[in-house]
């Protein structure tokens, strides 16, 4: 893999970053504490208002995941171990990684 290639996966995940920590920004809201009044709200609406909660915990785990991978693989660059599988050291075929710039592993050793 030459520079060239390294310095586009380099910018795409930093964007990816970006645009993930925007989210979790404009998200927070959706994960706050639901208010359990039932003067003021109905026994659904409550329901719904947990349900969207646990949905938007979950997001957040998923999205705190992805910027760990996100992570990984930018230390990957910085290592020059980028593009090659963390079990048996072979090159991660390049359509893989322009699918998912944070894959670690071949198609092999995935199996």
């Amino acid at each position: 893999m030459n520079d060239a290639d390294l310095e586009t996966y380099r910018q795409c995940l930093v964007d990816l970053r970006t645009s993930l920590l925007a989210l979790e920004e404009t998200s927070r809201d959706a994960a706050r504490v639901v208010e359990l009044d039932q003067a003021t709200v109905g026994r659904l609406s409550r329901m719904d208002a947990m349900q969207a909660q646990q949905m938007a915990q979950e997001t957040e785990r998923r999205r705190h995941l992805q910027l760990q991978k996100i992570e990984g693989a930018l230390r990957r660059i910085e290592a020059d171990e980028f593009g090659y599988c963390y079990v048996c050291g072979d090159e991660i075929d390049a359509r893989r990684l322009q699918a998912d710039p944070t894959i670690t592993r071949c198609v092999k050793c995935m199996q």
